[in-house]
């Protein structure tokens, strides 16, 4: 196996574990502390999915296709968002066939919350391929470029995968199965890394519109699913922290990205 084949599989390999794991310290708190704390987390994941959509994956995908063809990066983030609308159909739909349920008792958990969790994995599992394809390229510039590039990867994608971990459990998982989920689309970088290895010309070529579409899906989930239920709660302290948690998630992007 070639050297630089070896760094990208253990650097994508070691990130996607790594993060995972790392967000996933959050699962052993204790029950009643993490679900009076999931609310303000869910707030703070909004803020980190819009940041990441908007001022890191769509900036990066324009620049990367550049200005003459950022109208086709507008139809892929269109494209995206209404794919995403019809699987949210599809597992709306799903849910309540295997539920019998008639639009749902109030007893049970609303199914869009539930349909964010399949989203959310979905647009993870597409960023951390991406992910792969950045490190891939940069080790095949040089190692020590790949090996700060993967640190920076790895530094970012901790926050966000707490925000994922949210939302996991928001939408009715267990511990066991949000943690097993995450790990497996962590691993999806290592898919990304190896294509780039064996494909990278139309890796790259691709880049800015899978880009996009990830980006679609942050916003999606964030704005159709997310804030919905954010208003939930209107009393002016909630209010206020969660407008507070919200700026702190953008913020944290915007700190992570800039380094």
């Amino acid at each position: 196996m070639p050297a630089t084949l070896s760094w990208i599989i253990i650097a994508t390999a070691a990130g996607g574990l790594l993060s995972a794991t790392l967000a996933g310290l959050f699962l052993l708190v204790p029950a009643p502390k993490r679900a009076s704390a999931l609310p303000h987390l869910i707030s703070f994941a909004t803020g980190a999915l819009l940041g990441a959509a908007l001022l890191e994956l769509l900036p990066t995908a324009v620049r990367s296709a550049g200005l003459a063809n950022a109208h086709l990066v507008g139809m892929a983030v269109v494209g995206g968002i209404f794919a995403f609308f019809v699987l949210e159909k599809f597992v709306l739909w799903r849910h309540c066939h295997v539920e019998d349920c008639d639009s749902h008792s109030l007893h049970q958990r609303d199914p869009r919350e539930r349909a964010a969790g399949v989203l959310i994995l979905v647009g993870d599992a597409i960023h951390n391929v991406l992910d792969g394809v950045l490190i891939a390229a940069a080790f095949l510039h040089s190692v020590p470029l790949g090996i700060a590039t993967s640190i920076a990867v790895f530094a970012h994608e901790i926050p966000q995968e707490v925000g994922d971990f949210a939302i996991l459990l928001h939408s009715g998982m267990s511990r066991g199965r949000a943690f097993a989920l995450n790990l497996l689309t962590g691993l999806a970088s290592v898919a990304g890394g190896l294509v780039a290895w064996f494909a990278l010309a139309q890796a790259v070529d691709l880049l800015p519109y899978a880009l996009a579409v990830a980006a679609a899906c942050f916003l999606y989930v964030a704005v159709a699913d997310l804030i919905p239920g954010l208003h939930r709660r209107i009393e002016p302290l909630a209010s206020v922290q969660q407008v507070a948690l919200i700026a702190v998630g953008i913020l944290v992007i915007v700190l992570t990205d800039s380094h």
